[in-house]
């Protein structure tokens, strides 16, 4: 499973690469405002700062637009900007029409905001390349966002839908292995969820017992 960090923080972003299991990055205009970035020309230069420190990963650039003609526009400016540009298309009659678009001109696609099977089964046939349930969202109904990615998981094992699961509003840090489990291709998560991965109070008392133990031989 891909790991990506869902954050316009440039520090977060360079942190989690650092570690050496960053595969991607996903952000939207609220992350980018959140840094105070605004702007079309600033927009364009971070998306571009962010794909020269991630070098080998996708980046998820979302459009704005919600007209065909104004996503397809938006979408090849976003694409031009580096080859490993990922335009993210929100699921909506004509970002379906889009991607397809997009698909057939070979620019690839993240299909965002998808909420249910049937809007993962329309972004598949459209040949997106990421699909992004929102499991967090989901939770916050009432229901079981994990449901829904194990789900989508097992009607594209069925049909041999390409698209890549990729699981978004990641919560904490058992979602990303309840993700794991469910046959997510990729969760994309705030910095905090991946790394609480690496703690167990067991490894740290474990720890301190070794350290303790290494100073009888100093």
């Amino acid at each position: 499973m891909k790991f990506f960090i869902d954050t316009a923080d440039l520090a977060q972003i360079k942190e989690a690469n650092d570690l050496g299991i960053l595969d991607g990055v996903t952000t939207n205009p609220s992350l980018m405002a959140k840094v105070g970035i605004s702007g079309k020309e600033a927009v364009l230069n971070h998306y571009k700062t962010i794909c020269e420190i991630v070098e080998n990963g996708d980046i998820s650039a979302e459009v704005v637009s919600t007209t065909f003609e104004d996503i397809i526009k938006e979408g090849k400016e976003l694409a031009a900007i580096h080859p490993n540009i990922v335009v993210k298309v929100p699921m909506i009659k004509d970002g379906v029409k889009a991607i397809k678009y997009f698909t057939d001109n070979g620019i690839r696609t993240n299909c965002t905001l998808i909420f249910s099977a049937g809007q993962a089964i329309l972004a598949a046939k459209a040949g997106a390349t990421y699909i992004s349930p929102f499991l967090g969202r989901v939770d916050d109904t009432g229901w079981d966002g994990v449901d829904l990615i194990a789900q989508i998981a097992n009607i594209y094992a069925i049909q041999g839908y390409k698209s890549q699961i990729l699981a978004a509003s990641i919560r904490n840090s058992l979602h990303i292995i309840k993700c794991a489990e469910a046959g997510a291709n990729v969760i994309t998560s705030p910095l905090e969820p991946i790394l609480g991965l690496l703690k167990h109070p067991l490894t740290e008392s474990g720890l301190a017992k070794f350290l303790e133990d290494a100073k009888k031989f100093a």
